[in-house]
């Protein structure tokens, strides 16, 4: 069996060898990465175990708290800002397992567009294929993932931003329930809106992140029975513009699904999706909540670049008035309540992760208008579990020459309920 610490060397060398062009980690701890790991193989050899995550290669997103130096999240303005002084209550839970932290993952500026593209650290290229984006805000994630060079990735999702970079990359993204895993020494977004869930080859790996994380007992994943599950389908709005192959590719999914016993009926939420649209218009809750993270510098202005893609709604959001940003918040939680009634009717929603496959990174960079309206669709569907306080899955899905996702979009606290339908799932798309 290959040690722990030779496949460590094997993938620091091949980030060596590509060190003056590298784009998916900003920081590598090679070092710590080699110390953990020659632990993890001396306990490997005595026959003592940490749990599953012992000795798993992992990387966390560069919003991370590292004791010791500064979180940038992805902007020049926090190069100098105070030193950690512990790690994020995250980092420290995969630490005590025995996970082997490799290093810090490329963003998007402050985790706030969904493309995946970074003007200061550049954009990674697509494990697919690296003229195309990444997907955002957890662009390296996805990336390293895909590519190899971590075996599980930590990322943060506030509208999408951990399943959006794993439908693109072919990967599994999980974002949990809201309040499901600490945000203590992750740099904020959204208080109301942020998540933080794994990236990995497999649903088993992911809920062996998220259970860690979760502070639970990471048990072995059993798949549930997928006889008699039911399906909704939110077909409408949510299906619009969706590219024909991806289309495809998610009712061949559905179809096989069904034939292992799960049950897909059409279940509407157009409605709920256009209310919380309308309770959004003067400003998202992202950006509203976002705006007051950073109101220092967007009122006296910044001394140093930041991506104009981020300043520009932040700015705008800034603007709205409090009683605008409550009246949001109080009608969220009627529309939380209303989706929840909506979905007992089923065990849980299927639809395509992203209406597409992942556009090229010239395509966006040369047109302002292609790229926001790519945004809106990368985001549109994904986003509806972060505003309805719901847990969701996304699965690499066959039939796409590029990478395509399927999520499962599960009810609120049901995330261990959702890992073993995704495991079943993930057999049954495979077969």
């Amino acid at each position: 069996m290959q040690s722990i610490r030779d496949r460590l060397e094997i993938i620091l060398s091949r980030l060596a060898n590509r060190a003056a062009d590298e784009k998916v980690y900003t920081k590598l701890y090679a070092e710590a990465a080699r110390a953990a790991a020659d632990a993890a193989d001396a306990r490997r050899k005595a026959g003592v175990s940490l749990g599953p995550p012992d000795g798993r290669i992992v990387s966390i997103k560069d919003l991370f708290d590292v004791a010791g130096e500064s979180t940038t999240a992805g902007s020049l303005i926090r190069a100098e800002a105070a030193a950690a002084t512990r790690d994020a209550a995250i980092v420290q839970r995969l630490r005590q397992a025995g996970a082997v932290i490799l290093g810090k993952t490329n963003m998007t500026e402050f985790a706030f567009t969904a493309i995946g593209d970074n003007p200061h650290h550049g954009t990674p290229g697509n494990a697919a294929d690296a003229s195309l984006i990444p997907g955002g805000s957890s662009s390296g994630a996805g990336v390293a993932v895909g590519e190899g060079t971590s075996e599980i990735s930590i990322g943060s999702d506030t509208g999408g931003s951990v399943r959006i970079p794993a439908s693109l990359n072919g990967v599994v993204g999980f974002k949990p329930t809201a309040g499901r895993v600490p945000l203590a020494g992750a740099f904020p977004l959204s208080m109301t809106l942020d998540s933080i869930g794994p990236l990995a080859r497999s649903v088993a790996d992911c809920a062996i992140a998220d259970a860690i994380m979760a502070a639970e007992e990471p048990a072995v994943l059993q798949p549930a029975s997928l006889a008699g599950l039911r399906i909704g389908i939110p077909r409408g709005v949510l299906f619009g513009e969706t590219q024909v192959e991806v289309a495809a590719a998610f009712e061949g999914c559905i179809d096989r699904i069904g034939r292992a016993g799960a049950r897909a009926v059409d279940l509407s939420i157009d409605d709920l999706v256009a209310e919380m649209r309308a309770a959004t218009r003067r400003g998202t809750i992202a950006s509203m909540e976002g705006a007051e993270v950073h109101a220092d510098w967007l009122t006296s202005g910044a001394s140093v670049p930041v991506d104009p893609h981020v300043t520009g709604p932040l700015t705008r959001a800034l603007a709205v008035p409090a009683s605008a940003y409550i009246r949001t918040i109080r009608r969220r939680g009627e529309l939380v309540a209303a989706m929840a009634g909506r979905l007992e009717a089923v065990d849980l929603l299927a639809l395509p992760t992203v209406p597409m496959v992942a556009p090229s990174i010239a395509a966006m960079a040369a047109d302002e208008a292609l790229r926001d309206k790519t945004e809106g669709l990368l985001l549109r569907n994904t986003q509806v579990a972060n505003q309805f306080d719901l847990c969701a899955i996304s699965l690499p899905m066959p039939g796409t020459k590029l990478p395509a996702g399927l999520m499962l979009v599960g009810k609120h606290g049901h995330d261990r309920h959702l890992f073993a339908v995704a495991a079943a799932v993930e057999t049954s798309i495979a077969s």
